[in-house]
């Protein structure tokens, strides 16, 4: 039984407690793809020295990249999201390469 002057009605030997407030969890960003083009310009060696740099690929991965560019037209270097994208696009451009962004969808 309740006692007088309480707010809330409960069991005999119990306190009324709220309810946890629900927590919303963030979405994540949408994913984009940093796409390396093939050009007629920079050495293989810039390419890959510039991927290694810019990037957590190691040298094995960069030379691949590298080389899937330069027979394929382009290759896929990583994906995350567009903020992150777009800053690697710049980096790769300051370096003379050819990136661009797109939505992985």
């Amino acid at each position: 039984m309740a006692k007088k002057g309480s707010a809330h009605a409960t069991p005999e030997g119990q306190t009324a407690t709220k309810p946890a407030p629900t927590q919303t969890l963030p979405r994540p960003l949408p994913p984009y793809k940093v796409i390396l083009h093939n050009d007629d310009v920079n050495e293989v060696g810039h390419v890959v020295q510039t991927i290694i740099t810019l990037t957590t690929l190691n040298t094995q991965d960069a030379q691949e990249r590298t080389l899937e560019a330069h027979h394929q037209g382009q290759s896929l270097l990583l994906v995350t999201h567009k903020e992150r994208a777009e800053l690697y696009q710049e980096q790769f451009q300051s370096a003379k390469l050819v990136v661009t962004i797109e939505p992985d969808e």
